[in-house]
């Protein structure tokens, strides 16, 4: 059975700047020869590594919203240059929409069972998709999306 992360995505303002900041680093490492892994790197390792292999994701909060995902690709523990333990999580470099929904700040990351999930912008009804993201933002804190 799946498990997913959530995670506060701190420094960018929506998912299209996620997106932009995915490309920008993709195309520095093409111009450079080089294959480019969208990765994140966080202090503690999760103990529900098989779980969240098993077609987990991880949930981005942007400005106080749950509202987009990246599926997990891997995650390998290592010791930085000051001998602290990290995790490196591997994400696939697609970022899908979620339906956004509230969410309030938190250190670290945070489990999420699939059922608690949101459903991906698409999935649900017709014409969210379209939307700039402002409005579904504005339409979300609202309770009408």
């Amino acid at each position: 059975m799946s498990l997913h992360l959530i995670k506060l995505c701190v420094g960018v303002e929506s998912i299209q700047d996620l997106r932009d900041y995915i490309g920008a680093n993709e195309s520095l490492y093409k111009s450079r020869g080089m294959i480019y892994e969208q990765t994140h790197t966080t202090r503690m390792f999760p103990k529900k590594v098989d779980e969240l292999l098993d077609g987990g994701s991880m949930y981005w909060v942007i400005k106080g919203q749950l509202c987009c995902r990246q599926k997990l690709l891997n995650l390998k523990q290592f010791t930085d240059s000051e001998g602290i333990n990290r995790c490196r999580i591997f994400l696939d470099h697609e970022v899908i929409a979620v339906e956004p929904r509230p969410y309030r700040p938190f250190q670290g990351w945070r489990y999420l069972d699939p059922k608690d999930a949101p459903r991906d912008i698409g999935e649900g009804a017709k014409g969210i998709e379209e939307m700039p993201e402002s409005l579904r933002r504005e339409l979300s804190s609202l309770g009408l999306l």
